[in-house]
């Protein structure tokens, strides 16, 4: 009787790699998300107030999620999401500390 392996378990090196990299992966969810910030403009009406702030994402490290997540946020408190500027990690945070004011890590 003989069995035969798929090609892929031949490769023993490349699985425990791949293996390795998964298991670390699902080990630390929270690293893939950590640390991530946008900067954005918002408004309120009546009277027409702006502001410019940097806000820490929770749900992931991009464009779209920062606009989700920053329309939901601030709409709690009366302002209206005008613009993502960019989407950074922490080494970002020191240049837009003195811009954003009241409004840092606010939202």
């Amino acid at each position: 009787m003989v069995i035969e392996y798929p090609v892929f378990w031949a490769h023993e090196g490349i699985m425990k790699k791949i293996f390795i990299i998964c298991a670390l992966l699902l080990a630390f969810p929270a690293a893939a998300h950590a640390q991530c910030y946008a900067d954005y403009k918002a408004k309120q009406d009546n009277p027409l107030r702006l502001h410019y702030g940097v806000a820490e994402l929770r749900g992931g490290c991009s464009r779209g999620t920062a606009q989700s997540e920053l329309q939901q946020r601030l709409a709690r408190q009366g302002w209206t999401l005008l613009q993502v500027m960019s989407v950074f990690g922490p080494e970002g945070l020191d240049q837009r500390k003195n811009s954003a004011g009241q409004f840092y890590l606010r939202y």
